[in-house]
């Protein structure tokens, strides 16, 4: 056992074995939309991990790298809205309409739902930041005085649910202009989101990833002005 734990905390081993994971869970999610790609390839990982006893800690040294690689990834996602810049612009200002509402209305519906719920006052706040990236979403956290490793998991969650069911439910309802789809994506599931929608429609990734870079903007002022009289709840 020795022998195999030295192998999983092997950096190399953690990155080969996290790309393995997702490689089939992407091709699952082809076949099944509605199937997140994320939860299926995190099946393996956990069970190997528990399965040898190791700390994730340890396997997370590999993982760094590729949460490194999380930066490029997201600047990337600016490449379709360069592209589509021009078309854009004319709708910039109901998109930011939009987004601001969309925005007010994650925030207070995250934070009204874990009260309602019985949440103590630090997983309230840690709920409010869900919709945006993870690094506006963790500072946001620390100003609202919440718990950084719920915001993360609710980050996850958050752009996991809205990648699977975000535009199902919007065409269920019969909404299928791409900039509708790209605003509603980008507001609500941030990078994970706009990245589903890549494949799917330029302009679609295009305003979705305006609207998730405008949704952190809006977060993090909303935040710093309500955060004064949230302290004193």
């Amino acid at each position: 056992m020795n022998l195999v734990q030295s192998v999983v905390s092997n950096p190399v081993f953690s990155i080969a074995f996290t790309v393995l994971a997702y490689w089939p869970a992407v091709a699952l999610h082809k076949r099944r939309r509605w199937i997140p790609p994320v939860i299926v390839a995190c099946i393996p990982i956990i069970a190997l991990l528990l399965l040898v006893r190791e700390p994730y800690a340890i396997y997370n040294l590999g993982g760094n790298y590729l949460t490194w690689l999380l930066g490029p990834a997201t600047v990337a996602l600016a490449y379709p809205m360069y592209r589509h810049g021009v078309a854009l612009r004319n709708s910039l200002p109901k998109l930011a309409l939009v987004v601001f509402a969309g925005t007010v209305v994650g925030m207070a519906s995250a934070g009204l739902t874990a009260w309602l719920l019985g949440a103590p006052l630090p997983v309230v706040m840690s709920t409010v930041p869900k919709s945006v990236t993870t690094p506006i979403a963790i500072e946001v956290c620390r100003e609202l005085e919440g718990v950084p490793q719920i915001t993360v998991a609710m980050v996850i969650l958050a752009g996991v649910l809205g990648a699977s069911f975000t535009v199902p439910l919007l065409r269920l309802m019969g909404v299928r202009e791409d900039r509708a789809i790209g605003a509603a994506m980008g507001t609500s599931a941030h990078g994970i989101g706009t990245a589903s929608l890549v494949r799917q429609s330029e302009m679609q990734a295009a305003v979705s990833s305006w609207a998730m870079a405008t949704a952190g903007v809006f977060t993090s002022l909303l935040a710093a002005l309500a955060a004064p009289f949230l302290r004193r709840a």
